[in-house]
């Protein structure tokens, strides 16, 4: 399988011949447990090492360098908020700073044997230090301050210290629900409904939340009823926070003990793969199958969503039109006790791992399984399902209509460029866009934006199937293999699907095929890009490579898979879209546009570069191209709405740069005071709403009347549409992309001359 292209098959026989040479290599003796296997985890290495030496595209030497970069992101990956390992067990790790190379090459476990034998130990000790911090009030008169930014913080050189920051930390995330209770029950004393001001409270916490919320913060929501009860005391709303802190360190270190030693090898695995690029990965066998899923959009079950609850599995949430949702018996908030499997004896799950539960619940198409839950209501029933296909519908295309102007247009939202590559009759991205452009014809649009944004990619060969649909014919994107010559994917079908105006939407999270995408369509000039200053940035090709089929003993059990670049991807005129991305025709401001998030920002990205253009023929039917950017460009540099997104965007970014807080609750409550007044400045940004209604196609009218689920859903989406600035601009370009169009079919002849020369 190929994430993003099946045009490795020629490399990907060469390597498989490379490692069959090889097999004597691999053909270790497994003893050793499940749990704990050396030998298993001595074969991996070795594998993957090996595969990815031999596959990737430019794979980075194995040595000191190469092991620095390990230790840094693998003690990161292991304590972010180093809150478990002291200053001592770092002195000890980092003698093996610059051997993980040696270890890698010799396959020994030394050091990751070390430090996970130490994490457990530590995250013991600290299981203690919480019960023993939450057992007591807290003193939020004390003039004390905690900074939040992690990666300069010091380790703390002793158990005292390591005790006192855990309780800064936990001191801070109570504090900060504390005052927002007591604002709460401030506002019911005199009389005022509690109703959050969610706007600047949203726009306040993208700057917070990865700070004031340090450990798994107080979930409760704020009561939004009036309530007539007796206000509380501050000690027992004080209590209340700490009580509800506990509560989530509780399930958060239970999630942690459902981790076993497998699943932080895997952590420590990935961070050597990390070092060749970051889109180079290990799947454990869970991890491998959950990307099966996310390619393809479907899945083989009940077509439940799960979660852990202390000891508990819950229900979270029904996919709709899944066998569960059909059979309208399981119900979000009901927690499985047993799994049966048809007429088997049923299998008691309370305290089992999310993952086992997972698997026994999943499985194939037409089997039984019987769910022993306890309701809502505390009844206990058991409830059978059959399975069945279940297919994920937020993966999918969408679109929609609205009426602007007197004219009609579609709007298609693609969240991901998915295919199912077991299944060429399965659905894939290509196929559904080329459906929905069909259908938005039918129905008589007079401009299409296709959205893209927040799209990450998937499937190379459903760009190129994309990209054609706008175009006659032509290449599409060119390939580069290590040591190979140049590959030019084309779009040899002369159909037009559509020749109408079109715009691109994309932002900075759009990646890889969503950029070739972008890139294909800007280089023919066949419509207009239009977003935030530059995409993503990730111009390589991934192969998922199956590593079991490279060991011949059985015994060895699933060993996962390995996500390795073999290629890199390049626009038809010649540049890359590694780094740089695609530079959007035009920039509108974006809220996140001074953060660092982009390929750029990463310390082993690949580097950019270019090759000889294709041979290629921009299209010349958008008459007025030149002028809707430029008229675009003018009524966004007029908007206030546009301008006070820029002044937040650059809020957002000093805010990110602020970690001190002070955990005495006036100052406190100063600063926070300060903080919303500033916010409340924002708030038109998220009140903002146009005067556009957008509605489904009529055949997804008759399939929202008969499922509630999906109702809500395009609802919840055509109200976001309306109040979505971005769009709304994105219309009014397909206005200007037209005009002349329009003008030509409405006006007296007498008329046109006139109005063409001004327009």
């Amino acid at each position: 399988m190929n994430t993003i292209t099946d045009f490795m098959k020629r490399n990907y026989k060469i390597l498989l011949v490379v490692v069959c040479l090889s097999a004597t290599l691999f053909a270790f003796k497994i003893n050793a447990s499940k749990e704990e296997d050396p030998d298993k985890d001595k074969l991996l290495l070795e594998l993957l090492t090996f595969v990815i030496q031999k596959g990737h595209y430019n794979p980075a030497a194995i040595d000191d360098t190469f092991s620095k970069g390990i230790y840094k992101d693998y003690i990161q990956a292991l304590d972010p908020s180093k809150r478990f390992f002291l200053q001592s067990d770092i002195d000890e790790f980092s003698k093996y700073e610059t051997e993980l190379d040696d270890e890698l090459l010799n396959k020994d476990l030394t050091f990751f044997n070390l430090t996970y034998d130490r994490l457990m130990k530590r995250m013991e000790e600290s299981k203690k230090i919480y019960k023993s911090v939450l057992s007591q009030p807290f003193d939020y008169n004390v003039d004390e301050n905690f900074n939040t930014d992690y990666e300069k913080a010091p380790y703390s050189k002793d158990e005292k210290e390591l005790a006192d920051k855990w309780r800064k930390q936990i001191k801070l995330s109570t504090l900060s629900s504390l005052t927002d209770r007591l604002k709460i029950q401030e506002n019911k004393s005199k009389g005022i409904v509690e109703q959050e001001d969610k706007a600047a409270s949203d726009l306040l916490k993208q700057g917070e939340k990865l700070k004031v919320d340090i450990i798994n913060p107080d979930k409760e929501k704020s009561n939004k009823t009036a309530d007539t009860s007796k206000p509380k005391t501050f000690a027992e709303l004080e209590k209340e926070t700490r009580g509800s802190a506990l509560k989530s360190l509780d399930e958060y270190f239970g999630f942690m003990k459902d981790l076993d030693r497998n699943d932080w090898f895997s952590v420590y695995i990935n961070s050597i793969t990390a070092r060749f690029d970051p889109h180079t990965s290990y799947f454990a066998p869970e991890e491998k199958e959950r990307f099966d899923v996310s390619i393809s959009g479907k899945l083989e079950g009940i077509g439940a969503r799960l979660q852990k609850k202390n000891d508990f599995t819950e229900i979270s949430e029904l996919i709709s039109g899944g066998p569960a949702w059909r059979g309208k018996q399981l119900e979000a908030g009901d927690l499985v006790m047993k799994v049966a499997q048809g007429n088997d004896e049923a299998v008691d799950v309370v305290g089992m791992r999310l993952d086992d539960v997972v698997k026994k619940i999943k499985g194939p198409k037409g089997t039984e399984v019987r769910l022993t839950v306890k309701k809502v209501d505390g009844t206990i029933k058991i409830i059978s399902i059959i399975r069945d296909i279940v297919e994920i519908e937020e993966t999918y295309a969408k679109s929609s209509i609205v009426n602007k102007n007197g004219l009609k247009y579609g709007v298609i939202y693609l969240p991901k460029f998915y295919i199912d590559f077991e299944n060429k009759d399965g659905r894939d991205a290509g196929k559904d866009i080329a459906k929905e452009v069909e259908r938005l014809k039918s129905a008589g649009v007079n401009g299409i934006v296709l959205d893209v944004r927040d799209d990450g990619g998937g499937s190379l060969s459903t760009v190129v199937d994309i990209a054609g649909l706008f175009i006659e014919q032509g290449p599409i994107v060119q390939i580069k293999s290590a040591g190979r010559k140049k590959e030019v994917l084309f779009d040899k079908d002369k159909k037009i699907e559509w020749d109408g105006p079109l715009v691109i939407m994309v932002n900075s999270f759009s990646a890889s095929a969503s950029e070739i995408l972008a890139a294909a369509i800007q280089d023919y000039k066949r419509g207009i890009i239009i977003g935030s200053k530059q995409t993503y940035g990730k111009g390589t090709v991934q192969n998922v490579i199956d590593l079991n089929q490279f060991v011949r003993n059985s015994a060895v059990g699933d060993l996962g898979a390995v996500k390795t670049t073999t290629q890199k991807f390049y626009r038809i005129n010649g540049g890359s879209t590694q780094l740089e991305g695609v530079s959007s025709d035009i920039v509108m401001p974006d809220r996140y546009a001074y953060l660092k998030m982009g390929e750029r920002d990463v310390d082993n990205a690949m580097p950019w570069d270019k090759i000889d253009p294709a041979d290629y023929t921009v299209w010349n039917k958008n008459a007025n191209f030149n002028q809707a950017i430029a008229n675009s460009k003018k009524r966004i540099s007029q908007s206030s709405q546009f301008q006070l997104i820029e002044e937040n965007a650059k809020w957002i970014d000093s805010r990110s740069e602020d970690n001190n807080y002070s955990l005495n609750i006036d100052k406190f409550k100063t600063a926070q005071n300060e903080i919303e007044e500033k916010a409340k400045k924002y708030k038109p940004l998220a009140d903002y709403k146009n005067t556009l209604k957008f509605t489904s196609l009529p055949y997804e009218v008759d399939e929202v009347n008969k499922d509630v689920v999906l109702k809500e859903k395009r609802d919840r989406w055509h109200e976001a549409l309306s109040k979505d600035i971005y769009v709304e601009e994105a219309l009014n370009v397909l206005d200007d992309l037209q005009l002349k169009s329009i003008v030509k079919k409405s006006l007296p002849a007498k008329l046109k001359k006139d109005k063409l020369a001004k327009s």
